[in-house]
């Protein structure tokens, strides 16, 4: 049994612990901040197979460029002197390529499916409650453009195995018999799920404790002690927690504590927000993408969370409006009968999701170091992907056989 420290409180770095407990490891996770506060409690909820195309795609440069000249668009650069930005940036547009989005189909298939399975499997456990669905996901698009470019996706989930089923307006209707949907069409992926991530967190961090995981909140990690190729120890403002393992799982956080080990990480914070419309009357039974505002709207109990924009801003945790705003008047194009109004700013929760430039996650050990594990980079898929993660991890650490193959992951592969 190996003594195993987890930086980062987020659904990667929980699902590690969870993971690592089973195999038999004492662990101990450290979170800079509240967990109850990070990325993956607001999170929009969504489990997403039907995610087998990556960020970095042709033509999501010039979209961006044109959603960056205005205020509300859903997308947004903050301009900043950055050689971590300009970096990142060149790497996206290298793999923005259609050679790129065919290698990464299957990858991110294949982790998908997996970590639906173990979710599925969580639910079943009873160890856990966190507010599973299996309803499906609906892509709703307002003109012939989207519908163009959806079918274009469709075909290729299904070529891939994901089921998408292209629906007229009328079909989406059918699926929501409280809410009056107006959209030209949509594409359904039954196969897709939702949670409710708050839930999942709190209840998650109940069982890991009760299991002996050693929780430690709002503990800034420092530094390292260091021995040959391996780290000894994590240094905190509150002292030195000896470790034989080390899992990175910090989020959009991990560039600053992989730069104290010697190693540039190519990762950007995209800023997103998310509120929620409680006690709704007549609510939605389906998630949904609104994909001209790039929104999304997500039943959870009684509520409606809806989330949206991607601001590319560091490490930056300001509450733009403007961008809220955006958000609020893209519902109403959507479900017109939704009362749904702009909220205050402290009622609008926000979180960074961990962007790598080619959209394929961090996972795996870091050459060089031979007790150091990445997990993160997971973009806005970070839920989604959670519990695959964790196994991940638990399986390098423990040098089992891997439910995959991680070598697409390699946290060094742009070194």
């Amino acid at each position: 049994m190996n003594s195993v420290t987890i930086i980062g409180g987020g659904v990667s770095g929980l699902f590690s612990a969870y993971y690592l407990q089973k195999a038999g490891h004492s662990v101990t996770i450290i979170e800079q901040g509240a967990f109850l506060d990070g990325c993956s409690f607001g999170n929009a909820g969504m489990i997403v197979p039907s995610h087998i195309v990556p960020l970095a795609q042709p033509g999501m440069i010039s979209k961006g460029l044109r959603w960056m000249l205005k205020s509300t668009s859903p997308f947004y650069v903050k301009p900043r002197l950055s050689w971590d930005l300009m970096k990142w940036g060149l790497l996206f547009y290298k793999y923005s390529t259609e050679q790129h989005v065919q290698r990464s189909i299957p990858i991110l298939r294949d982790i998908s499916l997996l970590s639906k399975k173990l979710f599925q499997d969580l639910a079943a456990s009873g160890e856990v409650d966190f507010g599973w669905h299996e309803r499906g996901l609906l892509m709703l698009y307002k003109n012939a453009d989207t519908e163009h470019e959806m079918a274009e996706e469709a075909h290729l989930a299904n070529q891939a195995g994901i089921v998408a089923e292209m629906l007229n307006g009328a079909q989406v209707q059918a699926l929501e018999p409280e809410v009056r949907v107006d959209v030209r069409g949509a594409v359904y992926y039954p196969g897709d799920a939702h949670i409710t991530p708050n839930l999942l967190i709190k209840n998650l961090l109940v069982f890991l404790k009760k299991q002996g995981v050693q929780v430690l909140e709002n503990e800034e990690v420092l530094g390292f002690e260091k021995k040959g190729t391996k780290i000894t120890a994590v240094q905190t403002a509150n002292g030195s927690h000896k470790t034989e393992e080390l899992i990175i799982a910090a989020g959009a956080w991990s560039p600053v504590l992989t730069e104290k080990l010697g190693i540039s990480l190519p990762l950007q914070g995209g800023k997103g927000y998310s509120f929620m419309l409680k006690n709704v009357k007549n609510n939605i039974h389906v998630p949904a993408i609104m994909l001209e505002a790039r929104a999304t709207a997500t039943p959870m109990g009684g509520d409606l969370r809806f989330a949206g924009t991607l601001e590319v801003a560091g490490t930056d945790m300001t509450v733009n409006m403007n961008r809220v705003r955006g958000i609020v008047q893209g519902i109403k194009n959507y479900y017109p009968e939704l009362e749904v109004q702009l909220p205050e700013v402290d009622k609008v929760w926000r979180g960074l999701r961990p962007c790598s430039p080619d959209g394929l996650p961090y996972i795996g050990r870091v050459k060089g170091l031979d007790n150091v594990t990445l997990a993160t980079g997971h973009g806005m898929m970070g839920v989604s992907l959670g519990p695959a993660t964790g196994k991940l991890v638990a399986e390098i650490v423990t040098g089992k056989a891997e439910s995959m193959d991680v070598h697409a992951f390699n946290p060094l592969r742009f070194s």
